[in-house]
C-alpha cells in the first residue's frame, strides 16, 4: 500500500524559486506526503527533515527518498510540535520551513480512511491512526457544536439542517458510512441551492476533516512556531486550500512583518522597533493554467512566504 502513496507536488517550480534551497542548508517540510516537495528540495542539494502522522506517507516517501542518503530525515510527527521536534534532534534552527496543508490524493482515494463521499468508507477522517475518530466526535458533541463545526470550518449555509440530519442519522439502526452520510448531507440541503461545481457534501467533509484533525489549531501552532524555528535569512512557505487556512498564513505573516508596536491612534511611530521578517509575496501566488490542466486539485492552491531578518 505504502508503495502506492504518491502526490504530485503543488506549485512545485514556484516553492523552489521562493525557497530558494542552495546545496548544503537544512529546510523543515511539516507535511512530508507524498514525499513531492522534499523531493524538490533535495534534488536542489538541500538537506530535508521531514515531518507526517501518517505512517503510510512515512514509509513511502522514505522508500522513494532513500537515494539522497542522510541527506533526508522522516519523523512521525504532526507538524504542529516542528520545534520539539528540531530541539529533540539537536538542531537551534532551519534555514527554510514548507507546509502543503490539506489532504494529499492518496488519502482522499483510500475509501477506508473515510475522507471520500465517493465511495463507501468507515467515519474516520484521520491524517494519523490515534486520536477520536469522525464518528467519535460525532456522537460526542451535540447538534449545536457540529452546525458550529460546519458554520465556521466549511462555510456551510445550511449548517442547522444539515447538523439535524447527521445527528438524527446516527441515531438510527442503519450503520452509517461516508457515502451514506454524504446521501444525508446532501438531502439536508434544498435542491436549488446544490452548488454547481462541487458535491452538496463538500463543505461538509472539509469541515468535519478539520474537526477530527484540529488542522486549524496545528497550522496556528506552527505559525506562531516560526521565529523559533527559522535562522536568519531563512525562508517560510505555506501553501493552503482553503479560505480559513489562507487567512490565518495572511494575518500572521503580516503581523509578522510589522515592526511598529505603538497604539494605532499615535500619529508618528514612537517605539523604533524593526521588524523580523519580511514579506516575499505581496499577495497569494496561485497555479498556471496549465499547472490546473494537469493537476485540477491545484486550482485552490494559495502559495504565501516570508523570510527571516534578523
Amino acid at each position: 500500500m505504502s508503495a502506492d502513496f504518491r502526490h504530485e507536488p503543488v506549485l512545485a517550480n514556484e516553492v523552489l524559486e521562493l525557497l530558494r534551497p542552495r546545496p548544503g542548508e537544512l529546510f523543515l517540510d511539516g507535511t512530508l506526503g507524498g514525499g513531492g516537495h522534499s523531493g524538490l528540495l533535495l534534488e536542489a542539494g538541500a538537506r530535508v527533515i521531514a515531518l507526517d502522522k501518517d505512517p503510510r506517507a512515512l514509509a513511502a516517501a522514505t522508500a522513494r527518498l532513500a537515494r539522497f542518503g542522510e541527506a533526508f530525515r522522516a519523523v512521525r510527527s504532526d507538524f504542529r510540535d516542528a520545534k520539539n521536534v528540531l530541539e529533540a534532534l539537536g538542531i537551534g534552527a532551519v534555514d527554510g520551513a514548507l507546509v502543503d496543508l490539506g489532504v494529499s490524493s492518496p488519502q482522499l482515494d483510500e475509501a477506508e480512511r473515510g475522507f471520500s463521499f465517493s465511495r463507501p468508507g468507515p467515519l474516520d477522517m484521520r491524517m494519523g491512526d490515534t486520536g477520536e475518530t469522525l464518528e467519535d466526535l460525532l456522537r460526542r458533541i451535540d447538534e449545536r457544536e457540529l452546525a458550529r463545526i460546519l458554520r465556521e470550518y466549511g462555510e456551510e449555509p445550511f449548517a442547522r439542517p444539515v447538523a439535524r440530519a447527521i445527528k438524527a442519522a446516527l441515531e438510527a439502526e442503519a450503520p452509517l458510512d461516508t457515502a451514506r452520510l454524504a446521501e444525508v448531507v446532501a438531502g439536508a440541503i434544498p435542491r436549488k441551492a446544490w452548488p454547481h461545481r462541487i458535491h452538496p457534501a463538500t463543505r461538509t467533509f472539509q469541515a468535519l476533516r478539520i474537526a477530527v484533525n484540529d488542522e486549524l489549531g496545528a497550522l496556528a501552532a506552527w505559525l506562531d512556531g516560526l521565529p523559533g524555528v527559522l535562522a536568519p535569512g531563512g525562508r517560510a512557505a505555506a501553501i493552503s486550500f482553503h479560505s480559513l487556512e489562507d487567512r490565518m498564513v495572511k494575518e500572521k505573516f503580516r503581523a509578522l512583518t510589522q515592526a511598529c508596536t505603538c497604539p494605532p491612534d499615535l500619529p508618528v511611530c514612537a517605539c523604533g522597533a524593526k521588524a523580523s521578517f519580511a514579506a516575499i509575496t505581496r499577495k497569494a501566488v496561485k497555479a498556471s493554467d496549465d499547472e490546473i490542466a494537469r493537476n485540477p486539485r491545484a486550482r485552490s492552491a494559495r502559495l504565501r512566504a516570508v523570510e527571516k531578518l534578523r
